[in-house]
């Protein structure tokens, strides 16, 4: 995690000082502020990489000995399937649509098909036949 850490972070100072020269010569707020912004989210999550890697243990990846055969094995679990992100995708447009043309009718459809469709990806392994029995 140390080596993602440090290229969010190295991306944050690039956005950061990028912002500086850029609203110097520029004069210009909005690509300023996004600029600014940017380097704000990149070094949110610079900084949540490096305190992961000051709680678990170095990785493979982290370190200069390691061997490739270190690495090999399972990586952990990754679904094979499922049809909630293009639930969620939608759900989405819709409440942004709504919120485009200022439709309270459609932002109120929209955020509840939200709710559902955040609640089935995140419960998508807990119910019916993929669920775990103990």
């Amino acid at each position: 995690m140390k080596v993602e850490a440090l290229i969010f972070n190295l991306i944050a100072v690039f956005c950061i000082v990028a912002a500086a020269v850029y609203g110097f010569w520029g004069r210009e707020p909005i690509g300023t502020t996004a600029l600014i912004l940017s380097g704000g989210l990149t070094g949110l999550i610079g900084g949540f990489f490096w305190f992961v890697s000051r709680r678990i243990d170095a990785r493979p990846e982290d370190r200069k000995d390691a061997e490739i055969a270190e690495g090999a094995g399972e990586l952990g679990f990754f679904p094979p399937a499922s049809y909630w992100p293009f639930a969620l995708a939608a759900s989405a447009a819709v409440t942004g649509l709504g919120m485009a043309f200022w439709y309270y009718w459609l932002i109120a459809i929209g955020v509840v098909a939200l709710l559902v469709t955040i609640g089935g990806l995140l419960f998508e392994f807990y119910v019916g036949q993929n669920a775990q029995s103990s």
